[in-house]
């Protein structure tokens, strides 16, 4: 079984990682990475997320996106891969007029991925 997180150079993707490892730890299972864009970075950050989440023991992989797909696609179609039991997406805050549209690709992947999704949010900065 697997537990498949989105990955583009974002914040809130950045936040879905260590969340990602947390679940799979949990669950006894493994992670797969869907990168959008430049891979070169990505092995640092798994390796940080996965040891930030306390998930050491955690296997990871980076699964290669189809060319010519979306993001959204691409995390779509793992979702109807059998070993997969969870789909972690990363999101952004939003107004409350904004909470109406989600994103495209967060939109996208909640109402057509075949497994459960949980969509991250970042963390609130609380101001001093």
């Amino acid at each position: 079984m697997s537990v498949v997180v989105g990955y583009a150079d974002t914040v809130e993707d950045r936040n879905a990682l260590p969340f990602a490892f947390r679940e799979a730890k949990m669950r006894g299972t493994d992670v797969t990475v869907v990168v959008d864009g430049d891979r070169s970075a990505v092995d640092e950050l798994i390796m940080a997320a996965r040891s930030d989440s306390g998930a050491d023991g955690v296997a990871a992989r980076v699964a290669e996106p189809v060319p010519g797909r979306s993001h959204a696609d691409n995390l779509v179609d793992m979702s109807y891969e059998p070993d997969v039991e969870l789909l972690v997406i990363g999101v952004r805050r939003r107004s409350p007029v904004g909470k109406l549209l989600l994103g495209s690709l967060s939109q996208r992947v909640l109402l057509d991925a075949h497994c459960p999704v949980v969509a991250v949010k970042p963390p609130v900065e609380v101001a001093h």
